[in-house]
């Protein structure tokens, strides 16, 4: 997030929205979402607005359900 907004601000190109949720959707939304209110960045999109958290629930829910569930995930 900082580093798109350095770039809308020098009107450089930018970082496509949808390599910002791509980043969120892999496992960046806790970073996304801090970034989004640090840097004061795409915090007036509805899209980021509420997307980002809705991801981030998605996840903590998955990891939860991983975590409950009988099969053994080493990873978590």
């Amino acid at each position: 997030m900082g580093n798109d907004k350095r770039r809308a601000r020098k009107n450089a190109f930018r970082i496509p929205e949808a390599t910002l949720f791509a980043f969120s959707i892999i496992g960046g939304s806790l970073g996304m979402l801090i970034g989004m209110y640090t840097f004061r960045h795409k915090t007036k999109h509805w899209s980021f607005k509420l997307g980002i958290p809705i991801i981030l629930l998605v996840q903590i829910l998955l990891c939860v359900l991983m975590r409950l569930s009988p099969i053994n995930f080493s990873f978590i």
